[in-house]
Order: structure tokens, then sequence, then C-alpha cells
């Protein structure tokens, strides 16, 4: 079948793979550095917990086999060395059907990490890397051309993920409508980057022109992601670009990056393809099958996008096969963050010596600088913004997280920047404020060098010593 492969697009599916492979890269790097903390034996949402909860069938995963800490850190890293060894092409030195088990394995193993992460991998992200690297496992090596059927349900992936975002908009909050958002997403974003300070005071007329940009960007270009060439490279370029200023604006974990892979598959770049043997018949018939699962699964992710009571972020199959997405359909007007503190006191007092705990992502002291982080995953900051919105985001883990800085938990404090007690002096009790943060202006920052101003709101933990956080949690 002639109309099945796209050789054309041999140069663009190596660069798509060898990105994607790096994706998986930070993506496994992110659970084994910080799963312990989280979803180990000892964490604050563990595994072994949420299995005996949840059957097989609902969320599919290994761990539902066998769960020990070791046995996660293996999968965690065997995820960092599969993802290596893509990135370095090892998948266009195989035959074809060893390359597609070779692109199998990442996908498997990030599923299962995914399907018992519970809330710490409730991010859109994770299921559009779940659904892009399952099509990656079919888009074929060095042995045969592109299929085109792989490289429009990319196309079509990437339609969903602009065009959702954008209607997610249009459809909530009213700041959209208005070109007003900006005035206030650069500041209570859930995490700053170094840049979003200036940002934030870019000119009132520049912040609406950014909105206008990004509703043609996502609600018209990706239109065009359909049309002939050279017409989808340049929607695609044009995507492209403004996931970079997202890139440049905040710490967005690798949802940009990945959104980037994408547009990646739709350019058409210039080099030639290899002759090549005809295509296996096998196949054939293997990325039809596929392909006519995936527009199976397609209708209640379309149903949900077209409706007025769109959601975001939804899976519709415990694979993460085929998704819905979107981002910041409302955007808060004013920044709130939880300070945890502790104090050595026997008998704690408001004026008694309070230190603060200094996460690595999230504002904290107001001098700190925001960091780059992204593309990799600060999952414990990222909460915390949610935290701070409401202390229900926090129910099932907050407790856990001040049992284990009282222990001075090994595993818990290397989630955090700081810690301001030694490893053998732990803290006698915790607590948390909720606090009120602004960016300094110009002038505030030259005065005194802080990035943000803040100021408390009220309780949001008492000091709660061991006894009391264990009942708790």
């Amino acid at each position: 079948m002639e109309w099945f492969t796209a050789p054309e697009y041999w140069v663009s599916r190596l660069v798509f793979q060898r990105a994607l492979a790096c994706v998986y890269l930070v993506a496994f790097l992110t659970a084994a550095l910080q799963f312990r903390a989280l979803l180990g034996e000892r964490g604050m949402l563990p595994i072994p917990r949420f299995v005996r909860r949840v059957p097989f069938r609902r969320a599919p995963s290994l761990f539902h086999l066998h769960y020990s800490d070791r046995f996660f850190a293996v999968c965690a890293w065997t995820g960092c060395a599969v993802s290596v060894a893509l990135i370095a092409g090892l998948d266009s030195l195989v035959p074809l059907w060893t390359a597609m088990l070779l692109w199998l394995v990442p996908w498997a193993l990030y599923l299962s990490i995914v399907n018992v992460g519970q809330t710490w991998y409730g991010f859109g992200w994770e299921s559009l890397l779940l659904e892009v690297g399952f099509l990656a496992v079919f888009l074929g090596n060095d042995e045969v051309a592109p299929p085109f059927l792989v490289l429009f349900l990319l196309r079509w992936i990437l339609f969903r993920v602009e065009f959702g975002a954008g209607l997610i908009k249009l459809r909530g909050d009213e700041c959209w409508r208005k070109l007003t958002c900006l005035d206030h997403h650069h500041e209570t974003q859930p995490m700053p980057g170094p840049l979003s300070w200036f940002f934030h005071h870019l000119p009132g007329p520049l912040h609406r022109v950014e909105v206008a940009a990004n509703h043609v960007t996502q609600l018209v270009v990706p239109v065009l992601l359909f049309t002939p060439q050279p017409i989808a490279t340049a929607a695609a370029c044009l995507m492209m670009v403004t996931q970079l200023w997202l890139v440049l604006s905040g710490n967005f974990s690798w949802l940009n990056w990945i959104t980037i892979v994408l547009a990646v598959s739709a350019l058409r770049l210039p080099g030639e393809a290899p002759s090549l043997p005809g295509t296996p018949l096998w196949y054939e018939v293997v990325v039809l099958a596929v392909a006519a699962l995936l527009v199976f699964l397609s209708y209640r992710p379309v149903v949900n996008m077209i409706s007025r009571a769109q959601v975001m972020n939804r899976s519709f199959d415990p694979l993460h096969l085929v998704n819905t997405y979107g981002a910041f359909g409302s955007v808060s007007r004013v920044r709130y963050e939880v300070v945890v503190e502790g104090t050595p006191d026997d008998v704690p007092r408001e004026d008694s010596e309070w230190r603060e705990y200094e996460f690595k992502g999230k504002p904290g002291d107001p001098r700190h600088w925001p960091r780059q982080y992204a593309p990799y995953h600060l999952r414990l900051d990222w909460m915390m913004w949610f935290a701070a919105l409401s202390p229900a985001y926090a129910g099932a883990w907050f407790g856990v997280m001040v049992e284990r800085l009282l222990e001075n938990d090994r595993d818990t404090l290397k989630l955090l920047r700081r810690s301001p007690f030694p490893p053998d002096e732990p803290p006698r009790y915790v607590r948390a404020r909720l606090f009120r943060y602004r960016y300094t202006s110009w002038r505030e920052l030259r005065a005194t060098g802080a990035c943000w101003e803040r100021t408390y709101v009220r309780e949001f933990l008492p000091p709660t010593r061991l006894a009391v956080a264990v009942q708790r949690s």
C-alpha cells in the first residue's frame, strides 16, 4: 500500500523519537529520585496501601503483582536505561519487531508508575506522555518508512492538546475573554521560573497581546495541522515558538517540551530517505488495527472537548491511550503559599525560635529567586501550591509529611532545598502558616533585593508534635 508510508518524514521521525526518549528519561529520573518519600513503603501515599484498595482492572500496573521500594527503584532506573538506549539510537540497529518491543518497555513501565502514583501523578502531562509513547511503539525504525496513520494520529494528539486548552480558557475564567489573565498568571502560576518576575512586569498592553496570540495559537493554528505542506509545518513551528515562550515564563514540568516534541512530528524536515524494501504485511495490519482502536477511543474525549461542561486532563481508559487535555481554565488573582516551620522548643510559643523549611521550587524566603527546574518535575512543590488553594488538596498526605519532618526523615528532606535542623536534632514541633505573596516592584527589588513580599494570613496547621502528627495521618 503506497499510501501507508510517508518517507518524506524520515528525518522528522528520527528527531521525534530521540526527543521523546529524552522526555522519558526525565520522567523516569523524576520517579527514581522522588518515589521513596512520596509513594514508597513509608511514603506519604504508600503504593502498597493503594494496590490493596484499587483493583488491577482499574489501574493496571506491575506493582499489583509485587511491590517493594527496591522493585520500584529497579523499574524506574530500568526506564532510565532504556530511555538512554533509545536516545543513542538502539532501536535503529535492531529488527523492526524488536524496536517496537523496545519502545513498549518504557511505556509499560511508566504506565505502571502513573497508575499507582495517585495525587502525585494526577497531572495532564503524565497521560500525554503515555498517549504519545504508545503511538511511538508503532512509528517504526530504519527498516520502514514512517506510517502515515501514526503521523496523523500524532497530529491528532497535538490538535487536542492545543484546541482543548483553548476551549477550556474561552469557557472558563472571563479574564481570558477580556485578555487580562496574564496580568495575574505570571505571579500566581504554580511554580514561577527565574524570568517570571520580569514577565509579570511587562506592560499591560503586551500582556493582552500575549493572551490574544495564545487564543490564535490554540484555536486557529491547530486546524492548519491537517492542511498540505508547507502550511502544516508553519503551523507546527508557530506552536513550538509559543511553547518556548512558556518555557521561559515558568516551570511547567515537561508539558511544554512534549508539546514541542509532538510538533516535530508534523514538520517536513529536509533529508533523503534511504531506499527500503516493502513494508511487512504484519506491520501494516498491526498499525491499521491500532489506528482503528484509537479512533474508536477518541469518541469520549471529543464529546468532552465540544461539551460546554468540558473537563480537562482526564483519562477515559486505564491505559491512558486517548485522553483529554487543558490547562488554566481559571487563573488565581492572589498567590497564597504554605510556609512550614519547626522549633526545637519543648513548649511551642509564638516567640519560640521557629525555623523555616525551604522548598526547592515553590516560593518561600522572599529573597530567594526562583530557579529553572522544568522539564524536571518537583511533585511535592506543585502539590504545596494546590494545598495553599485549599487544604482539601493536602488532606491525604500533609499530616504524613509533617510526621516525616518531625522524624528528620532522610528521604523526605531530600525533596527540600534546605532543612533548618541538623540530622541528629529533629524539631520538637512543626507548624504551617498561610501567607499571601506578591511580586515586589522594581523600586522594592532595588531597595530590598527581594523578589517577593509576603503577608501573614492565617494558621494552616497548629504546632504539632510527633504523636499528634501520627494521629492526623
